[in-house]
């Protein structure tokens, strides 16, 4: 895609101050290109919105997060999520080649410095690059934090989905052989990495639907549809993008994360999180934060995991112009 005609003007200056900027598909190698897009004033602070999944893409609402009049923010589909193409390839997608990515991105638009931004999943890769790149990271706000272990996914899916949806638990083991319940996690992951649609497609609806009550802190569905399950509508993407990278532990080692939070000194930090989140609790976010000098988290009571929970997506821009305000100084 070529880049829109008034690219490179002040937000100001278009009647829409939230339209892109620019918009195209960079080509990254591998055979992978991504969409990236960017808003706000081609002079602001540089920033890049890192979405979440792995595998589900950038929204136009993720454009409104950034003030455009203070800010110059990139937003990118990760390798083989939402407009990126090939849709759904795995192939050469791992942590470090989305890292990679990340520096391409950065190098085209001469940012020295960039804001990092992400939730659940891009909390992991923000986490990530600043770790890897610590001197070309400003600031980083963080919604919901995802350290990438399995341990977490264990909380989620093992621990809190039978403790508060019991009903939902037996579905969601249900779906599985009674042979495979004893590694629920490992059964799904391969299940939806199979081949055969016939076992592909039960398995990638039950876990998205199964995460989608987890992310929310008030479900209007708490069950799992069985005859739904065979559907012949259009699958998920999400589920297959997540389960290349869970099964494969996000391609990092055990605590990476919290072991390299001393990388992330002198980088000033917020982290939003949502009091009820079963995703990612609270419990995580302290944890970083204590190993993280600098680091601020504001707790979002009455909210769990998604970004439209009551009161986090304006903790969220609050957090964004906060920290703008400090890079600023």
């Amino acid at each position: 895609m070529a880049p829109d005609a008034d690219a490179g003007k002040a937000g100001g200056h278009r009647s829409d101050p939230f339209a892109p900027l620019t918009s195209e598909l960079m080509p990254v190698g591998d055979g992978h290109e991504i969409h990236l897009e960017t808003v706000g004033r081609a002079d602001g602070i540089p920033a890049v919105y890192l979405h979440g999944g792995p595998g589900s893409g950038c929204q136009p609402d993720h454009r409104r997060l950034f003030d455009p009049e203070r800010f110059h923010a990139v937003l990118f589909d990760q390798r083989g999520a939402g407009r990126s193409r090939p849709k759904g390839r795995r192939d050469d997608n791992t942590l470090a080649h989305l890292i990679a990515d990340m520096e391409l991105i950065r190098e085209k638009f001469r940012f020295q410095r960039w804001m990092i931004v992400g939730g659940s999943w891009g909390a992991t890769l923000a986490l990530a690059y600043a770790q890897t790149h610590p001197d070309r990271v400003s600031g980083i706000v963080l919604r919901a934090t995802f350290l990438g272990t399995r341990q977490e996914l264990e909380s989620a899916f093992l621990d809190a989905l039978p403790r508060l949806h019991p009903a939902l638990s037996e579905d969601f083991l249900g779906v599985l052989p009674g042979a495979e319940r004893e590694r629920p996690l490992d059964a799904y992951f391969r299940r939806i990495l199979d081949s055969d649609p016939a076992v592909h497609g039960p398995a990638a609806r039950a876990w998205g639907d199964t995460e989608r009550v987890l992310s929310e802190h008030t479900s209007s569905r708490v069950r799992l549809d069985f005859n739904s399950l065979n559907s012949p509508r259009a699958l998920p993407s999400t589920p297959f993008m997540e389960a290349h990278y869970f099964l494969n532990d996000c391609f990092m080692r055990p605590g990476q994360l919290l072991d390299g939070a001393g990388r992330l000194e002198g980088i000033p930090g917020i982290i939003v999180q949502g009091r009820y989140d079963l995703l990612c609790p609270p419990a995580t976010s302290h944890a970083l934060a204590a190993a993280w000098q600098g680091c601020d988290v504001r707790i979002i009571e009455g909210a769990g995991h998604s970004l439209y929970d009551p009161g986090v997506r304006d903790a969220v821009m609050k957090a964004i112009a906060d920290l703008a305000s400090i890079i600023k100084r």
